[in-house]
C-alpha cells in the first residue's frame, strides 16, 4: 500500500497499534458470539461466530447491540 499524504507520520498511524480492547467468546442460547465486556454482566457484541444463519438477520444480535449475560468465570 502506498500512502501520499503532507501529514506527519505520527499523525496518520497515531492510534494504529494501540492494544485491542479485551474480547471474550461466549456461548448464549446456542450461539458463540464474540464480545467486548462492558460492565457486571452486560457486554457489547462484535461478531458473530457461531450461530443459526437467521439470527445474523435479528438486529438484536447485531454488532454494537449490547446484551446482558452471566459470567461462568468466577
Amino acid at each position: 500500500m502506498t500512502l501520499y499524504t503532507v501529514m506527519p507520520m505520527d499523525q496518520v498511524w497515531e492510534g494504529a497499534w494501540n492494544g485491542s480492547p479485551n474480547l471474550l467468546e461466549l456461548r448464549q442460547e446456542g450461539m458463540l458470539m464474540e464480545v467486548e465486556p462492558l460492565d457486571q454482566g452486560r457486554a457489547r457484541i462484535v461478531r458473530l461466530i457461531d450461530c443459526p444463519l437467521h439470527r445474523y438477520l435479528d438486529p438484536a444480535l447485531s454488532p454494537g447491540a449490547i446484551i446482558t449475560y452471566i459470567s461462568s468465570h468466577s
